[in-house]
């Protein structure tokens, strides 16, 4: 095997959600295969992760706080407006940095840029004799919907591969005309050595109090489910902007009694381990490193089925139960199946627990590396 120095050059560092745990992970396990790992990021988070005492990895952030984003010119001005050639020189001055540590890098060395928007800075860099690996870590869809859309079409159609969650969207980039598109899934984030007893009468969430992660719908769902499952909590894990509309909305529905709010948690595997059931109601997801851990430790789920890398994940009606996207009616049933039937849970559970293996992380990491060797050649 090639030892090598990989660099990841991200929009943050230690951002707090999937992509930033991915990223970390990712990072120790090339370290633990020999590899020299570097984590670059763009600017400081707004929500930080903590990367522990003393990470195996280097890490540099380029920017003090968070750049300006591109916008129009202001009139009279135009492309000579002062705060665009400001951020233009400060730009090219970040490039510069990252074009010093790429040129001082050995034969061999590795770019992986995990963020289109982290990709606008590489791609003013010097990055000659490196390959570099382009990533979008959510759907096709999700990105149609939003500017990363064109920017993927901009900045990655001549990195040396751009690589996306599942085969479903890396089909789908190929008809939009980009040549260099695969694919790689996300490892198993955990591999605990007992699945959850699944005793507790506890439905879990866990994820950001976000607009993406559809707290909001999940409550509509529950206040179907819960009244035809007297007895049954639903624990819902998490921080985020939206905490207080989301309480507020609780109490509106009358689930006070049947919510509980745990806060941040630490130990996603502890919180799962007294859960029975797991629900995703997120209006969109890339590959959900939460729903890899649920079936790790054999808590069956029920989700929105809101893109390829979830029904990757979760093969319906075998270890796991799916819902149209957005349809809170079907997903109450959904829950209610689970919550009603102690054998159901328990079979879904000890085969989502055997599934989930096809991500294991030495499989994951080893495909990582064959690209490697493959672009190299």
């Amino acid at each position: 095997m090639t030892q090598r120095e990989i660099f990841f050059v991200a929009n943050e560092v230690n951002e707090l959600g999937g992509v930033g745990r991915w990223q970390a992970q990712m990072a120790r396990l090339f370290v633990e295969r020999g590899h020299r790992v570097r984590i670059i990021g763009i600017a400081p988070p707004e929500l930080a992760m903590d990367l522990g005492d003393d990470p195996p990895f280097e890490t540099l952030t380029l920017y003090d706080r968070r750049p300006p984003g591109r916008r129009r010119p202001r009139v009279p001005f135009g492309r000579f407006d002062p705060s665009l050639r400001r951020r233009e020189a400060d730009m090219h001055a970040a490039a510069e940095r990252l074009s010093r540590l790429f040129l001082a890098a050995p034969s061999g060395a590795v770019i992986i840029v995990t963020q289109v928007w982290a990709m606008e800075w590489v791609a003013l860099a010097d990055t000659a004799g490196h390959p570099v690996i382009g990533m979008s870590h959510e759907s096709f869809g999700a990105s149609r919907r939003s500017s990363r859309f064109a920017r993927v079409q901009r900045y990655y159609q001549d990195v040396d591969r751009l690589l996306v969650l599942t085969q479903e969207d890396a089909d789908l980039w190929v008809a939009q005309g980009l040549n260099n598109v695969g694919f790689m899934p996300n490892p198993l984030p955990v591999t605990p050595g007992a699945p959850s007893p699944r005793t507790e009468k506890v439905v879990a969430s866990i994820g950001r109090l976000s607009h993406a992660k559809g707290v909001d719908l999940l409550l509509d769902v529950w206040a179907e489910a819960a009244p035809r499952q007297p007895g049954w909590i639903l624990r819902i894990y998490g921080a985020g902007e939206h905490e207080s509309l989301l309480r507020q909305q609780c109490t509106e529905l009358g689930l006070d009694d049947s919510v509980e709010w745990a806060g941040q948690t630490g130990d996603v595997t502890a919180a799962l381990g007294r859960s029975s059931v797991f629900v995703q109601s997120s209006r969109g997801e890339g590959f959900p490193l939460v729903l890899l851990e649920a079936m790790a430790c054999g808590v069956p789920c029920a989700a929105f089925d809101c893109s390829p890398g979830v029904r990757e994940i979760v093969s319906d009606g075998e270890d796991g139960l799916l819902a149209r996207h957005g349809n809170t009616a079907e997903l109450a049933r959904q829950l209610v199946r689970l919550m009603s039937d102690e054998n159901l849970r328990d079979t879904m559970g000890d085969k989502a627990r055997q599934n989930v293996r096809r991500f294991a992380p030495d499989v994951i990491t080893r495909r990582w590396e064959e690209l490697f060797d493959f672009l190299e050649r």
